[in-house]
Formats: C-alpha cells, sequence, structure tokens
C-alpha cells in the first residue's frame, strides 16, 4: 500500500519528460491521474502507460481553467493534488523580442500559474488539505541574456509560489515551487558519453516530487532546488 496521501493528482501543462515520468510515477503508487494539455493527441502514449484521464484545456484562458477543474474533480472523484509543469520560451535580444510572443509567454509561465492554483485553492480549501506543486528553473532565480521574457514568467512564478505558501499553508494545503536548475535529459537532448548524470533523468526529478508530497506537514519544504552533481551554482 502506498504511504502518499492523495489519491487524485492533476497535471496542468502534461507532455514528455517531467510530467510524463510523474504520471508514470503517482499512478504506480496508485494515484488517479489527470493530465491537462491544449493538444491532447501528444498524450495518447502516455495514457496507455498509466491510465490516465486526458482534458484538454488552454491555461490561459480563467473560462477553460475553471471547466477543467470541474470537470477534472468530477472524472477523477475529486483533486487531491496539482502539479502546474506548463511553460513556454520567447527567446532573442530585447530590442527584438515580438511583444505579441512575449505577452503570451507570461501568459503561460505566470497568469496560467495563477489561473491555476486559484482554482486549486477553491477545490481544495473546502477540505483543508491538499497539495500545489509549480515548475520553475534557472530562470526562476537568474536572468539570463536573450532571456527575458522566460524570466520574468519564471520570477512571477516564483512569487506566487511563495504568496499561496504563505496564505494555503496554515489552511493544509501544501504548496512547493521547485528549481529546475539544469538541462533535462530527453530522446532529444542526450547528455555527453564522457560526462554520465551531467543532465537531469526526468524520473529522478519526479522521484522528488512524490517525496514533496509525502512530506509530513511537520516539515514541509516550501521550494526545492534540484541539478545534476556537475552543475554550477
Amino acid at each position: 500500500m502506498s504511504d502518499l496521501p492523495y489519491r487524485t493528482a492533476l497535471i496542468v501543462g502534461a507532455g514528455a519528460g517531467i510530467s510524463a515520468s510523474l504520471a508514470r510515477r503517482l499512478s504506480a503508487l496508485g494515484v488517479k491521474v489527470g493530465l491537462a494539455a491544449r493538444n491532447i493527441e501528444k498524450l495518447q502514449p502516455l495514457l496507455s502507460q498509466t491510465d490516465a484521464i486526458a482534458f484538454t484545456a488552454d491555461a490561459r484562458d480563467p473560462g477553460a481553467v475553471a471547466t477543467l477543474f470541474a470537470d477534472a474533480a468530477r472524472q477523477l472523484g475529486g483533486i487531491d493534488a496539482v502539479i502546474y509543469n506548463a511553460g513556454a520560451r520567447v527567446q532573442g535580444p530585447l530590442a527584438e523580442l515580438d511583444p505579441t510572443a512575449v505577452a503570451a509567454s507570461l501568459g503561460v509561465n505566470a497568469f496560467g500559474a495563477f489561473l491555476v492554483t486559484q482554482q486549486a485553492a477553491k477545490h481544495m480549501g473546502p477540505r483543508g488539505a491538499g497539495a500545489i506543486l509549480l515548475t520553475g528553473a534557472t530562470a526562476s532565480i537568474k536572468g539570463f541574456a536573450n532571456s527575458s521574457a522566460f524570466a520574468m514568467g519564471k520570477f512571477a512564478l516564483r512569487g506566487l509560489a511563495q504568496s499561496a505558501a504563505r496564505e494555503l499553508g496554515p489552511k493544509g494545503i501544501h504548496v512547493a515551487h521547485f528549481i529546475i536548475d539544469g538541462g533535462v535529459r530527453s530522446a532529444q537532448r542526450q547528455e555527453h558519453g564522457s560526462q554520465p548524470d551531467s543532465m537531469l533523468d526526468p524520473d529522478a526529478i519526479a522521484q522528488t516530487y512524490v517525496d514533496v508530497l509525502r512530506q509530513h506537514r511537520s516539515a514541509w519544504s516550501f521550494e526545492v532546488e534540484v541539478r545534476p552533481w556537475v552543475e554550477r551554482f
């Protein structure tokens, strides 16, 4: 029997990588998983591996997010844990960035996270229990050249996580922000053979998320930073 205190989980911004690894890990622990994405066709292989339920939703749309939570609560039998894993990058020199593209990026990285956290708080608040995990990046704490749009969004996400943790923690809702500090290994992005484990393993990241979900409220983590052993601080 699993010692995980949550029976259901909704992953928003689902796809390959971290969210796929987390969906598999949670499903193996007996958690009923919902996967939300704008394009659910890409989720078909993952659905067959996990028996998860797919939901189509645009995290930037308040109405769509409200509908997502209503549908997920009904089909999953409640929403115990929510993981926000959506992200969008716009790179380039400041003077050349398309303002419309920057606004869209902020919509995914920050405003969408707010909408999802808000709905999670509404659903979890009456029960006085739940968990909200928000996926950040190196850009959450360090803005790089030619990456101002991404840094703005991830800095905002971190601020949301800090405020939500202080507000919702005393109400029994565990809010945690994860700084993914380094490249995540994938089929398209492999590490150099001479330096094993120089990239983050998505399965190892997923295990860290699960470990945080297992934490007792007397010793909750509100921010976790993960990086490969070779990554510079």
